[in-house]
């Protein structure tokens, strides 16, 4: 790759990331105003929500086991006698 291409690529990626930070800041301002029709945007934003790890772990380890039950993976082994 040219170096010409290799400074638009950087140049393009620098544009986005803080195309991504001005829109996360305005989220975070809006959200501290309690409004979320502050925003330029077509119809209302919701604010943003907090993650909830322990359901999304849980979640995860039973969608997990449903999949080795399917499998039958627990249903070949046998008990050694």
């Amino acid at each position: 790759m040219t170096d010409k291409k290799k400074i638009a690529a950087i140049a393009a990626v620098a544009d986005y990331i803080k195309s991504e930070q001005e829109l996360f800041a305005r989220l975070q301002s809006c959200a501290l105003q309690e409004s979320a029709k502050c925003l330029d945007v077509d119809g209302p934003v919701a604010p943003p929500v907090a993650l909830n790890v322990w359901g999304a772990g849980g979640r995860q380890q039973q969608m997990q086991m449903r999949c080795l039950m399917q499998m039958k993976s627990f249903h070949r082994s046998k008990p050694m006698a």
